[in-house]
Formats: C-alpha cells, structure tokens, sequence
C-alpha cells in the first residue's frame, strides 16, 4: 500500500509576499530609499532579498514629502540621520506604489513631469500599481514600460494624442 503523503497547510494570513524599505541618510539632503521583496511562503521563488527599486538624491528630495507621508500612514516613521542602511517592513499595496513610483523617477529630471508622475501613482489602486509595476520588473525592455507610463501620466488632462 502506497504511503500518503501530507501537504503542510500555510496559514492564509502568512501567505504574502514581504516588502522592505531600506534607508540610508547620511545628512539632510543625502538620503537613499530601496524596496526590496523578501523570501516568504507566498512567494517560494523569491530565494534571496530582490531589490524592486531605489531613489536617492534629487529626485527623492522632489517626493520624499509624499514618500514620508505614505509611510506615517502605515506607522513607519525612518529616522532622520542614520549613516547605516536600516530595514522596515511594508505591507504590500505601500511597497508596489513606491516601488513603482522610485522606478519611473529615477532617470526623471523635469520637475513638473516628475509632480504629475508622482500625482498619477498616488491616485493608482493596489493593482494598477501592481500591473505596471510587474511589466516594468519583468518584461525584456523595462524601459519601454516605464516611458509609456511617463508618457500617459504627463499628458495635459483633455488632450489626445492623435
């Protein structure tokens, strides 16, 4: 007779996927924020930490306001100056709309593109960011994800391209 063999049931509740923003300031306007994606039961592909994206310099003092205001929202306050890299857990939805905000930012260097950018991600729901996000980190040319979405969130609202 055949031995039965048992699955091991995951709990639900640990069933997602784990985010973490790391961050580095080392003065007031030298400061680097990293979503990274860490092993878990719900992603078993996910071997080691992942880094989904980064911002640093100028382009993260442009919205680190927004940044820093979305992260109090979830109770994750990093601290002012700390020379060493510090890790802080985020729930998904938080780690998806900044992941995919530091993405499209990075090489950005309009001001008012940036603001409209960051404006149209803030207004985007759990999958939407989820959506762009997932074709940015995994289709052969990411850059032609991310352009489309500058390109879609820059236009003037009304206005159709012909």
């Amino acid at each position: 007779m055949a031995r039965v063999q048992h699955i091991r049931q995951v709990d639900s509740s640990a069933a997602i996927p784990e985010y973490e923003l790391r961050t580095r300031r080392r003065g007031l306007a030298e400061g680097q924020f990293e979503i990274w994606q860490l092993p878990s039961p719900a992603t078993p592909q996910v071997a080691a930490p992942i880094r989904v994206a980064g911002l640093k310099g100028r382009n993260l003092e442009l919205v680190e306001h927004r940044v820093l205001k979305r992260l109090a929202a979830v109770g994750v306050r990093p601290m002012p100056i700390d020379a060493e890299m510090r890790g802080y857990a985020l729930p998904e939805d938080v780690a998806l709309a900044l992941g995919l905000l530091f993405r499209v930012l990075a090489p950005m260097r309009s001001r008012d593109n940036m603001r409209a950018v960051a404006e149209g991600i803030e207004q985007m729901d759990r999958e939407e960011a989820a959506y762009w996000l997932g074709m940015a980190m995994h289709r052969k040319h990411p850059r032609r994800v991310l352009s489309a979405l500058r390109v879609l969130l820059t236009l003037p609202k009304g206005s159709e391209r012909p």
